[in-house]
C-alpha cells in the first residue's frame, strides 16, 4: 500500500516516513544558477509548501549529517550542489499570520509571526551561534539581531517566505472598502510590508543574508512595494519549472496503475480513473513553451488516497480544501466589469484572450474604473482558476480557458449564486435538477428557467452570446460533479453537442440518465414579435413558427451524428436523452427530444 501525503508538506517526515514522493529534486540546481533572490508564484495548494521544506532541508547546516538519508537516493542527491547543508535557515509562512483588526492589530501580527520564527531558529541553532540574538517587540529588531549573529559565523542565512502575499490578500479581500483602505496601509508609503522588504533586501547588501526564496499565489503585492525589494526574480513562467509543482500525467498514470492492482482492478477501471482524474483535475500550464499539462497535486492526492482505501471514487471530486477558490472567483466578481469576465471564461467559442499576461500590476489596477480585463484575467490566471492554451489568436494573442471540469463549476457556482441567491432558490435549482437526472422531463427544467432565471435578464449585463447564454443558465441548473461528466471533449473526439452530461463511471448503478443537448437562441427582433407576444403563445404554437421550426430541426441534425459516437464510445452502458432546445429571446423556451 502507498503512503499519500494528502496535507502533509514536510519533506523531512515524507521522506524518512516512506510517504509518495515524486522526485523533483534535479530543480534545486536550476534554481541556485538561476538567481539569489527568487520569487515563484503558484495557485493555492499546487505544492509549494512542499518545494519550500525540500529547500529548507537541502541547504539547512543542521540536516549535513543526513543529507545521504533525505537524498541520497534522489537526483539531486546523486549530483549535489557544492552549497548543500551550507546555510542556516529561517523560514516565515505569511499564511500563518492573523489579518483581522486595525493597522496597530496587523503589525502585532506580523511581528509575534516573526518573533516566534526566530524563537525557533535560536532554539535550532544555539550551540552554533556565539552571539545572543535578542527578541524584540519590532520583529524587524529582532531579524536584524539575527544578522548580527549570523556575520560572526561562516555560514550565511537563507530566507524562505512561504505565500508571501496570503497576508496581504486576506486583508485586500476580508471586505471590499475596507479591506482595501487596510492593504494599503501595508504597502504605502513606510507602510509595514514595504518596510518589512525595505529591510530584506538591505540585508542582502553584505549583512549575513545571502539567498531569499519567495512563494506566493500573484505579483500583485509585489508590484505594490515596487522599489522596496526589486531585486527579486520572478520564474513563474520559466519552462524548466513548468512541473516543479504538480504531477505530470504519466507519474498519475503510473500510480494509479499500483492502486488499481491493490483494489484488484481491472485496465478498464484504471484507464476510467484516469479519465476521471484527467477531467476533473488536469489541465494546468504555467509557460508559454509547450510543456505537459499539470494535475492540481492536492485534488490528485485527495482522489488517490481516496481511491486506494476504499476502491471507488470519492464522491466529493472537489476536495473542500479547494472550495476556498470560489472566494476568488467572487472576488473578481466584484470588480468592475468582473461579472463580464466571469461569464465569458465559460465561452467556449469566444474565449478570454489578452495581448499579454500582466506581470507588474497592483491593487489600482485592478480596482480602477477604467480597469482592462487584462488585469482580471491574469489575476485569475494566477489563482489557477483559467489556465493558458497552445492556442494564439490570429494576433498572436494569448487564449485562456478554465483548466478543467472541477474549477468549471466554481464558475458555474458563481453564476447560479449571483442570479439565485437566496437559500430556498438554491434548494429549488437542486429539486428541479434531482427530478431531470432521473426523469428527463426537459419541460420542468424549461419551465423553472422562463419564471426564475429570464425575468432576471432586464437588468442584468451580461455579456454572453446567442446559444452560449443559454448553455451557461442550463449548466446553473445541471452542473454536478457528484454526478456528472459535463463537456467531455475527450469522449467525443473534441466533436460534442452544446452540453453533454455524461453518467460518472462508478455511478452508473445509480438510475440516473445520460444526456446530450444542443441550443438555438433567436432574438426577438429577427422573430419580430414582443416578449409579451411570444409569452402568451403555448409551446406547441412557438415550435410551429417558421424560424423556430428551422432551429430545432438544424440542432436535431447535429445531434444525430453525435449520439452516434456516443454510443460508439460507450455502448449499451449509455442511458441517452437528446434534446434540442430554442431560446426565443429572454422570454421562452422550446425543445423537442429526438
Amino acid at each position: 500500500m502507498l503512503k499519500f501525503p494528502y496535507g502533509n508538506a514536510d519533506f523531512y517526515k515524507i521522506i524518512t516516513e516512506g510517504y509518495f514522493y515524486v522526485d523533483r529534486t534535479d530543480r534545486i540546481r536550476l534554481l541556485e544558477e538561476t538567481g539569489s533572490t527568487l520569487l515563484f508564484l503558484r495557485p493555492r495548494r499546487f505544492g509549494k509548501s512542499l518545494l519550500m521544506s525540500t529547500l529548507e532541508n537541502y541547504y539547512d547546516v543542521r540536516r549535513a549529517a543526513e543529507f545521504e538519508r533525505l537524498f541520497g537516493h534522489l537526483a539531486i542527491g546523486k549530483n549535489p550542489t557544492l552549497k548543500h547543508n551550507q546555510y542556516f535557515i529561517l523560514k516565515w509562512n505569511f499564511s500563518a499570520v492573523a489579518t483581522q483588526g486595525d493597522e496597530q492589530q496587523l503589525q502585532r501580527a506580523l511581528y509575534d509571526h516573526i518573533n516566534g520564527c526566530i524563537e525557533e531558529f535560536m532554539v535550532r541553532y544555539q550551540d552554533m551561534l556565539s552571539h545572543e540574538i535578542v527578541l524584540d517587540p519590532n520583529g524587524l529588531r529582532s531579524f536584524q539581531s539575527v544578522l548580527a549573529a549570523i556575520q560572526q559565523m561562516p555560514y550565511k542565512l537563507y530566507l524562505l517566505i512561504d505565500e508571501y502575499d496570503n497576508f496581504a490578500n486576506e486583508v485586500l479581500m476580508g471586505g471590499r472598502s475596507g479591506g482595501q483602505k487596510r492593504y494599503e496601509t501595508l504597502i504605502e508609503g513606510e507602510g509595514l510590508l514595504k518596510v518589512l522588504f525595505k529591510v530584506i533586501k538591505a540585508s542582502l547588501e553584505g549583512r549575513g543574508l545571502d539567498r531569499v526564496f519567495l512563494t506566493g499565489v500573484s505579483p500583485v503585492v509585489m508590484s505594490d512595494i515596487t522599489s522596496s525589494f526589486n531585486v527579486a526574480k520572478n520564474i513563474y513562467l520559466e519552462p524548466e519549472f513548468n512541473d516543479i509543482c504538480g504531477f505530470r500525467e504519466d507519474e498519475i498514470a503510473a500510480v494509479l496503475q499500483q492502486v488499481g492492482q491493490s483494489c484488484s482492478f481491472s485496465q478498464e477501471q484504471i484507464q476510467n480513473a484516469l479519465e476521471i482524474m484527467r477531467t476533473f483535475y488536469n489541465g494546468y500550464s504555467f509557460t508559454y513553451d509547450e510543456k505537459p499539462l499539470i494535475y492540481n497535486s492536492t485534488l490528485a492526492l485527495y482522489f488517490l488516497e481516496y481511491l486506494q482505501k476504499h476502491c471507488h471514487y470519492p464522491r466529493e471530486i472537489l476536495d473542500s480544501n479547494l472550495a476556498m477558490d470560489r472566494q476568488k472567483i467572487g472576488y473578481i466578481a466584484s470588480l468592475v466589469n468582473g461579472e463580464q469576465v466571469i461569464a465569458q471564461a465559460l465561452n467556449e467559442e469566444q474565449p478570454l484572450v489578452v495581448a499579454k499576461l500582466a506581470s507588474r500590476f497592483g491593487v489600482r489596477d485592478i480596482l480602477g474604473e477604467s480597469n482592462d480585463t487584462r488585469f482580471m484575467v491574469s489575476l485569475l490566471y494566477y489563482f489557477g482558476v483559467l489556465t493558458l492554451t497552445e492556442n494564439y489568436t490570429e494576433w498572436g494573442e494569448l487564449v485562456f480557458k478554465i483548466p478543467n471540469l472541477v474549477t468549471k463549476q466554481l464558475y458555474v457556482e458563481r453564476i447560479r449564486e449571483a442570479l439565485l441567491p437566496t437559500g430556498p432558490e438554491q434548494d429549488q435549482v437542486y429539486q428541479v435538477a434531482r427530478h431531470f437526472y432521473q426523469t428527463g422531463d426537459m419541460g420542468a427544467v424549461c419551465e423553472f428557467i422562463e419564471q426564475k432565471y429570464y425575468p432576471l435578464f432586464d437588468n442584468r449585463d451580461y455579456r454572453w452570446t446567442n446559444e452560449l447564454t443559454i448553455k451557461a443558465i442550463f449548466m446553473t441548473v445541471f452542473c454536478n460533479d457528484t454526478f456528472y461528466i459535463m463537456d467531455s471533449e475527450t469522449s467525443l473526439q473534441r466533436e460534442y453537442g452544446d452540453l453533454t452530461m455524461l453518467v460518472r463511471p462508478d455511478m452508473r448503478r445509480f438510475k440516473l440518465l445520460d444526456f446530450l443537448i444542443e441550443f438555438k437562441y433567436i432574438s426577438l427582433k429577427k422573430i419580430g414579435m414582443s416578449g409579451e407576444q411570444v409569452r402568451a403563445l403555448s409551446v406547441a404554437e412557438l415550435a410551429e413558427l417558421a424560424l423556430v421550426k428551422t432551429q430545432l430541426s438544424q440542432a436535431q441534425n447535429k445531434l444525430g451524428g453525435y449520439r452516434q459516437t456516443l454510443k460508439a464510445t460507450y455502448g449499451e452502458k449509455l442511458h441517452l436523452r437528446c434534446y434540442s432546445v430554442v431560446s426565443v429571446g429572454y422570454d421562452r423556451l422550446v425543445w423537442v427530444e429526438i
